[in-house]
């Protein structure tokens, strides 16, 4: 359920005034030629990757691993939406946090959705709700933290922890190409795009209900900003997970080690607009659209082949998409029906196959008559060769007959 922003939610924040309407001018489409130059950031580290061709459109010290602050709850949310479904009923233990800590502000002695407690870890960022998961999940925290760092090796992350939430602790570090890779994985969750795109959320299954607010600005000031997700500790400084979609082109991006929340918004948002700025939806094969054109069989015409479904690539604006058609047979017979299967249209980025689309009759092709096969048989270079030939031959003989009677004619007469 989405509430109003007005509302007093546990997790928010008042943001200034002047950041938010600063976040508003950058997001703003930009000039042309701007995305071209990269852009100046504070953070130490950070990359932005193109989901859909898997492009690393910008990085600096990208697989460098540092502190990453709340951010890890992006692995505790791998792990949750892993072990099963989420509307499952769980327990809430009791915690006790320092009181510079994030809090979703659970209830202990409730029993909520997997959802709800899932949604109060990622847009309050709720370290209670983050430890209740862990809980739930692993049995206990420390074997839910073994589980974390097997599946960091599973993946091939260089990413360790030594909690699920995030809080400092010696060799608790990830890189952001680690995050861009769990990233990628929750994005196949719908549930989860769902959740780090809400503005804000009501758990209802908690007794009274808790309306938690996202911690991520960028979502709530930014249309086109779809997630994901904020840290900030004193060693990490301050981190974002950021993703956003505009014009069918996605991206995420990660900054570590910004030193304010102002820096570490505007990072991300530059980087978004800049790596969404290279590229381009386009379509590379229109349905219906004419690729080869065959001669029918015993008649002077011919058959559209089209397309059978449009083509649609994310590319790069410098890039070239091209298609080609293979299989075709060097020429039509009857009868067919509209839309019959000849070929495969091949539609080729970057030098390999991406799509495939059957290429197919525009119209019918009726069976050719008997008078029509007789006049193409005519018509065929041999059949005239044989036709002149025989002609040829029949004077021939004709001559030799006519010469054949004069001869005897004239033999005719010498006797008489």
């Amino acid at each position: 359920m989405i509430v109003p922003r007005s509302s007093r939610h546990v997790g928010a924040r008042r943001p200034a005034t002047a950041a938010l309407a600063a976040l508003a001018l950058l997001a703003l489409p930009s000039a042309a030629g701007a995305a071209d130059a990269p852009p100046r950031i504070q953070a130490p580290a950070a990359i932005a990757v193109e989901v859909t061709t898997g492009d690393v459109v910008f990085a600096r010290r990208a697989d460098e691993t540092r502190p990453i602050a709340s951010t890890t709850k992006l692995m505790t949310a791998l792990l949750v939406l892993e072990s099963g479904p989420t509307d499952r009923q769980m327990p809430i233990p009791a915690y006790s946090g320092s009181a510079a800590e994030s809090l979703a502000n659970l209830h202990a002695g409730d029993r909520m959705t997997v959802s709800d407690v899932l949604t109060g870890m990622l847009l309050p960022s709720g370290n209670d709700a983050a430890v209740a998961l862990a809980r739930f999940v692993g049995g206990s925290v420390p074997r839910f933290v073994e589980r974390m760092n097997d599946r960091a090796r599973q993946l091939k992350l260089k990413a360790r922890f030594r909690n699920p939430i995030g809080l400092d602790a010696a060799g608790h570090r990830a890189s952001p190409a680690d995050l861009v890779k769990l990233t990628l994985l929750l994005r196949r969750y719908p549930e989860f795009r769902r959740i780090v795109d809400r503005r804000s959320a009501r758990l209802t299954s908690a007794s009274p209900p808790i309306t938690v607010v996202n911690r991520n600005r960028l979502v709530q000031s930014v249309p086109w900003v779809d997630g994901v997700k904020t840290g900030h500790t004193r060693k990490a400084g301050y981190a974002l997970v950021g993703s956003g979609r505009r014009g069918g082109v996605s991206v995420i991006t990660v900054v570590l080690g910004d030193p304010s929340e102002d820096a570490r918004d505007a990072d991300s948002l530059a980087l978004l607009r800049y790596a969404i700025g290279r590229y381009h939806r386009i379509l590379a094969l229109r349905e219906g659209a004419v690729v080869a054109r065959l001669p029918l069989r015993y008649r002077d015409e011919q058959v559209q082949i089209v397309a059978a479904s449009d083509v649609r690539r994310v590319a790069r604006r410098d890039e070239r998409v091209t298609t080609r058609v293979v299989g075709l047979p060097s020429d039509v017979e009857g009868p067919l029906a509209a839309g019959t299967r000849l070929g495969t249209i091949e539609v080729v980025q970057r030098g390999r196959v991406v799509a495939r689309v059957p290429a197919i009759t525009r119209t019918a092709v009726a069976q050719a008559t008997v008078w029509q096969r007789a006049d193409d048989e005519l018509g065929r270079p041999i059949i005239q060769f044989l036709l002149v030939l025989a002609a040829l031959c029949a004077g021939a003989l004709a001559w030799l007959l006519r010469r054949s009677r004069r001869t005897h004619g004239a033999a005719d007469g010498v006797v008489s």
